[in-house]
């Protein structure tokens, strides 16, 4: 059997930095020639970036991002790295003239892929199946492809195909097996979530089946705005079994020397599955000559559920503070766990010298708050200012008589002023550390604690904080460390401390109880009948479903945050703001 070994580079790109994204691709294709590599494979939209959204509608992009391909390949050859095919994502046109249409994107863009190789775009591709769910607005944006691409490489018949392509039936997968390739290769762009690299392993050892043929599932990593990419790259034989698997949120080169079947004499052409045309193009028709594999596969080490969602966290931060060109950010640390945890997870990203903490006490924060947001400081080493809101509280008291929530809010509300005002002095970005349950159930304040550029953790439950919080103390002690959050952040009850002796529960269920039914309600659009059928007390349910209802306004105003669950506030879930409907 012909061998080949690719190069499976799950690196990262900046959505919009054409010319860093080539260089990047560039970089990592002398890593993988220079480790003998025949194919070399980058992941979906490498060349703009994923998700581009609507620069996808503009024309100067679509055209920028055909010139800079051109140009890639021109630079491959002229650096002596030409002769072997780089399979590249980037933005595309269709070729054809299409008749604009309702419905259509204008100037009919493509989510694209090419073959460069000897100085040349030898042979371009679009995605077949569209994504329409969830963060996806790909029929919004693009027009499918209708080609099955193949690149005979080394005597073996490669089959291409992007992302979604996978996760749909029929298409490209069984194209493959009737087109006869001996290899599959899926380039990605999959946002993270939870669960998601079992669902993965358990597609992509179903699709490899269905093609008959070894598949190759090439992911991204790094961030985008509020989406973050994992890797885990997978190869698996025609079997369904593992060959291969790359690291969890880490750029890495997955060299593999597979032995693949010979592709047959006449290369394949027509019409196969689902309509699809071949569009086969021989780069090297005479397999290589034979050598000692030297990379034969194995998996890199797995992250539990509770890790990869504190990976997650911290690859949102980084991306989104080091892409849009910050150097540092500011927390306002109340001593809670909630504060806490984005702060561990500020300095896990970005290093405690870029992170900074500005406690604002008032009078109703307790000593112990105090101390444990000095204590927090004094574990990660950020650097913590202090400034009490009380005068500027006694200020705005003496000038206007306000009481119960208005008095409460204020302070929120100063809280947010200065966090602002520190940040246009020093140049920190804020990070506003409310949670999904806070968020859901609008516990927060209006330009209060709502205040900031980013939120690390609008996407975890409650439930989820306490969880994450544990888990990185152990963590640390594993590791011989100091845990980073204060033992008493985590077993003091929460509370805002804006009134003498506050707790959350005074306006809200038990965390627990909350949780489990905003898991329903939201994440898995269940409506009250359906929550209380499964075991909620129905004025339980009745009271956090119109708390919920009546918080769209305030959700959206909240800073983006990092996605890990099926449905984060923002772009998974779209409610209208003016809504009398109640379950």
């Amino acid at each position: 059997m012909p061998q080949l070994r690719i190069a499976l580079n799950q690196i990262d790109s900046t959505v919009g930095d054409l010319s860093g994204n080539a260089d990047a691709v560039l970089r990592w294709t002398r890593h993988g020639v220079e480790r003998g590599a025949h194919l070399v494979a980058f992941p979906e939209m490498m060349l703009t970036g994923y998700p581009v959204e609507d620069l996808a509608l503009r024309a100067s992009f679509v055209s920028a991002s055909r010139t800079e391909l051109a140009r890639l390949a021109a630079r491959l050859a002229d650096e002596g790295l030409g002769d072997v095919p780089v399979v590249v994502g980037y933005l595309d046109r269709a070729a054809e003239r299409l008749e604009e249409s309702v419905g259509q994107p204008a100037g009919a863009p493509r989510n694209a892929g090419a073959v460069l190789h000897r100085g040349e775009v030898a042979l371009t591709f679009a995605k077949h199946h569209l994504p329409n769910y969830g963060v996806f607005d790909e029929f919004r944006y693009f027009v499918p492809g209708d080609t099955l691409p193949v690149v005979r490489v080394g005597g073996v018949d490669v089959a291409l195909a992007i992302c979604e392509d996978l996760w749909q039936d029929g298409g490209r997968v069984p194209a493959a097996r009737a087109a006869g390739a001996g290899l599959l290769l899926v380039i990605n762009a999959s946002p993270y979530e939870v669960h998601k690299d079992d669902t993965r392993l358990d597609l992509v050892r179903k699709r490899a089946r269905e093609a008959g043929c070894t598949l190759a599932y090439l992911a991204m990593v790094g961030g985008q705005d509020e989406l973050v990419f994992d890797g885990d790259t997978l190869v698996v034989d025609r079997e369904g079994d593992v060959i291969a698997r790359g690291p969890q949120f880490a750029e890495e080169c997955v060299l593999l020397d597979l032995d693949l079947p010979a592709a047959a004499p006449e290369p394949p052409s027509g019409r196969v599955e689902d309509g699809l045309v071949v569009d086969h193009v021989t780069l090297s028709a005479e397999p290589v000559a034979p050598y000692p594999a030297e990379h034969t596969g194995g998996e890199a080490e797995r992250l539990d559920d509770t890790e990869e969602m504190y990976q997650a966290l911290v690859a949102g931060v980084r991306a989104y503070v080091r892409k849009n060109g910050f150097r540092s950010v500011l927390i306002g640390l109340s001593g809670g766990i909630d504060s806490a945890l984005c702060a561990a997870i500020a300095c896990d990203a970005l290093g405690p010298e870029h992170v900074f903490g500005l406690s604002m006490p008032s009078a109703y924060s307790s000593e112990h708050s105090r101390d444990d947001a000095a204590e927090l400081a004094r574990r990660t080493g950020l650097d913590l200012c202090t400034v009490a809101v009380g005068p500027m509280f006694d200020a705005y008291m003496a000038a206007v008589e306000l009481t119960g929530l208005a008095e409460e809010n204020l302070q929120s509300r100063l809280r947010g002023t200065l966090l602002m005002a520190v940040s246009n002095q020093d140049g920190h970005i804020v990070l506003a550390p409310g949670n999904k349950s806070e968020l859901a159930v609008g516990y927060s304040t209006l330009y209060g604690d709502s205040v900031g550029a980013y939120a690390p953790i609008k996407d975890v439950y409650k439930t989820g904080v306490y969880r994450l919080a544990r888990w990185r103390n152990e963590a640390a002690r594993r590791r011989g460390e100091t845990p980073p959050i204060p033992e008493n952040s985590i077993a003091k009850p929460p509370s805002a401390e804006l009134r003498p002796g506050q707790v959350d529960t005074d306006s809200l269920p038990d965390y627990d109880e909350l949780d489990a039914v905003l898991t329903l309600y939201v994440d898995r659009d269940q409506g009250r009948a359906e929550i209380i059928a499964a075991g909620h007390p129905p004025e339980l349910v009745t009271r956090i479903l119109r708390m919920v209802d009546t918080a769209e306004y305030k959700r959206r105003q909240y800073p983006p945050g990092t996605k890990i669950s099926a449905k984060v506030f923002g772009k998974d879930r779209r409610l209208p703001l003016t809504n009398r409907w109640r379950e």
